[in-house]
């Protein structure tokens, strides 16, 4: 029977549907229930009715996929983790290429006559402005035809954008490759926070996500290293063909051995292998949608990131917090070049080596911060009758609040008063503990809290790379006019305002803001 079709004495369940859809099965584009953890799709403002009959029997299929061995949250905890490593190893490329140049700017500006300090940042930093715009298109993608291919393809296609920065031949040639390979490099951000959240459960997500957030993290505090001693030895072009290289091989590996793992794709896939239409179609209505009103789709799925920012002040607050702290991490990148060379007499391999210290804090960091993390979840869970709240990720938060300021002010007053290199390198590395500390609950919470995970964690990393994007081109000005301490003492006040205060009151009133927002679960 059709779906739009009432039988006789049925109750009648009314769903949205997509204004203008052709499709003439009228499928409903909303599902009865979530997929672990995300449900399936959300449309527009068009309305269809079907059968209870309809949703008893997705009822009955969703109770099964719970036990199927094909859910990814019932595999192995090996092909699980083997999954999520792969996943963390696509993550941890192209972050790793945003700042693997950041020693190599002084070549670039003599090497493409820019005289301008705003234009050599630029050239570092529009990476990030197209990896904040990636993830609006790729994330709703992902939740439409899977996480799988867009991880594969936007690799492939960073390969060939990164070898276009090796062999530009002007500076707004370098400038249009690089935005292009931030863009195909945030597939990964896109989507992998959904795969998280496609293969463990709330209460065992904390080291998967820790594993996942390293790579944004690490990867730019590694990056500028390896270029230290690249640009040193054989020239900044070679940073970008050795970025290229190990794009190629993440594909080699990841190609063969990467299983999809969210759940509607499979479950389609499934139902098609068994010749069941109507199966497939409850599984995963959106994408049957699409092949009637493709656009009208995707254009709903886009601006969902952004709905989430504007109409959720949880989801507003918590990415702007993280966006911020991730400016600062940008700042800090485009700045040590001058501060170790200047003040402390640093070369460019050697001045890689400063960079190591926000490295440490973020190893650090995810070493006993996912297991603290989790042990304090699991006890204020437990104080709860067994029964966990999201707003239960927050008190872990607040250490990293706490301890961002006190990083940032020990960073910037001991380079303003020249003591010895290691003590600025020292306050980094409180930072970026402090760093990780606050970004692995807050994409926790973002993904145990919203229906959409992706689309809720694109929003978060739209926010973070805009701002990762814009501070470095101030940052110059700001400490040429405050200096390193009273610079960062800036920073590290307004950090305070939004990483302590609002936290605070998100955990004793978040659970009946979400109660008010239908974009919550």
């Amino acid at each position: 029977m059709n779906n739009a079709e009432t039988e006789k004495g049925a109750i009648p369940v009314t769903v949205n549907v997509v204004p203008g859809s052709n499709n003439s099965t009228n499928l409903p584009t909303r599902t009865s229930s979530m997929t672990n953890g995300e449900s399936d799709y959300e449309s527009g403002k068009g309305r269809t009715t079907f059968t209870a009959a309809t949703v008893d029997e997705k009822a009955l299929e969703d109770e099964e996929w719970e036990t199927d061995p094909a859910n990814p949250r019932n595999w192995t905890p090996s092909r699980k983790w083997s999954t999520m490593a792969i996943v963390s190893l696509y993550t941890f490329i192209p972050p790793l290429a945003s700042s693997m140049m950041s020693p190599g700017l002084p070549e670039v500006a003599e090497r493409f006559n820019i005289h301008s300090s705003t234009i050599v940042a630029l050239t570092l930093t529009i990476f990030l402005l197209s990896f904040a715009i990636g993830p609006l298109f790729l994330a709703p993608l992902s939740e439409m035809y899977g996480r799988t291919w867009i991880l594969h393809i936007g690799n492939i296609f960073n390969i060939g954008f990164n070898l276009g920065c090796a062999f530009a031949p002007s500076t707004a040639t370098l400038i249009v490759f690089r935005f292009l390979s931030g863009f195909s490099g945030s597939a990964p951000i896109a989507v992998g926070g959904g795969s998280v959240s496609d293969l463990f459960n709330a209460q065992d997500r904390a080291k998967a996500m820790a594993l996942y957030n390293l790579g944004p993290l690490l990867g730019p505090a590694i990056g500028p290293v390896a270029g230290g001693f690249i640009t040193q030895s054989i020239g900044v072009k070679w940073v970008f063909i050795v970025i290229a290289i190990t794009s190629g091989v993440g594909s080699v590996i990841a190609i063969p051995f990467l299983r999809e793992t969210y759940a509607p794709i499979l479950r389609f896939r499934q139902a098609n292998r068994d010749g069941d239409a109507e199966k497939a179609a409850r599984a995963h209505p959106a994408l049957i949608q699409a092949q009637g009103s493709l656009l009208s789709i995707i254009w709903i799925s886009l601006t969902r990131p952004l709905e989430m920012l504007f109409r959720s002040f949880i989801c507003f607050i918590l990415s702007l917090y993280m966006a911020f702290n991730y400016g600062i991490y940008y700042l800090m990148f485009s700045t040590f070049p001058a501060l170790f060379s200047n003040t402390y007499g640093f070369g460019p391999g050697i001045g890689g080596l400063a960079y190591l210290g926000l490295g440490f804090g973020f190893v650090f960091s995810t070493l006993l911060g996912a297991k603290w993390g989790d042990a304090l979840y699991k006890y204020l869970a437990a104080k709860n009758n067994g029964k966990a709240k999201p707003e239960m990720r927050i008190p872990f938060m607040l250490v990293g609040s706490i301890m961002a300021p006190i990083g940032l002010f020990w960073y910037g007053w001991s380079a303003q008063a020249k003591v010895h290199w290691i003590m600025p390198i020292i306050g980094t590395s409180i930072f970026s503990f402090a760093l990780m500390t606050t970004f692995l609950p807050i994409t926790l919470y973002l993904v145990d809290s919203f229906k959409y995970a992706a689309s809720a964690l694109a929003a978060a990393a739209v926010f973070r790379s805009m701002l990762g994007f814009a501070f470095p081109l101030f940052g110059k000005q700001m400490y040429d006019a405050l200096g390193s301490g009273g610079g960062n003492s800036l920073l590290a006040g307004v950090a305070i305002v939004l990483g302590v205060p609002f936290p605070i009151w998100i955990y004793y009133r978040g659970e009946e803001m979400r109660a008010r927002n239908p974009l919550t679960k």
